[in-house]
């Protein structure tokens, strides 16, 4: 039997993935839950086999939910269920130590089928994304990457530099670094390019 945790901000689509898989003779949902700090907790608890998360949650993302999971180095496979089918966020979700990556608008089969191989060891990816993920390196830094969402979402360099822990100059040192590398006019453009391309 394959234990499943579900973590999905979104209730009817994490209702409809629960009773897709409760359908299978071979899987058990153990849980379902809402945001990823709440997901971690039941992780820990619950002890499932694979982790089916999104990437876009309250608290920490899917992608910090897998990280934690990888470094903490737990006997869970994280599978993500996103609607985003950019290349920047399958690479991340690689470094991460995600077993799977599937794409919402995939035939409702290829969950269960997904969650089979990867159970067993396998790794499951969208095809067409992971030849696209290949094709262009992300060019930011974590930090990099940290300020430029933090500047994306409104915040002054001031904010970003209390919230960090940083001085306002390397703020500014970071932010001109990444709106360099993605060759844009300013830390907008910056955002909206990386955001784009499933850099942020």
């Amino acid at each position: 039997m394959i234990r499943v945790l579900l973590a999905e901000d979104q209730a009817m689509v994490r209702g409809a993935l629960s009773a897709l898989l409760n359908l299978e003779s071979d899987i058990e949902v153990l849980g379902s839950v809402s945001d990823g700090e709440t997901a971690w907790r039941e992780v820990q608890r619950l002890k499932p086999d694979v982790l089916v998360t999104d990437i876009e949650m309250p608290g920490i993302t899917g992608l910090e939910l897998a990280q934690r999971v990888h470094r903490h180095e737990l006997p869970v496979k994280c599978v993500i269920v996103t609607t985003f089918a950019r290349p920047g966020f399958l690479r991340r979700a690689l470094d991460a130590g995600v077993s799977g990556y599937l794409l919402k608008d995939a035939p409702a089969e290829n969950l269960a089928e997904a969650l089979r191989t990867v159970y067993r060891g396998g790794r499951s990816i969208d095809p067409q994304l992971a030849l696209e993920a290949w094709s262009e390196a992300d060019p930011l830094n974590d930090r990099e990457r940290q300020v430029l969402r933090l500047a994306g979402e409104g915040q002054s360099a001031t904010d970003i530099a209390a919230k960090l822990n940083l001085s306002h100059g390397t703020v500014r040192n970071y932010l001109s670094e990444a709106i360099g590398k993605l060759g844009a006019a300013n830390r907008i453009e910056a955002y909206r390019l990386a955001r784009q391309k499933g850099w942020l």
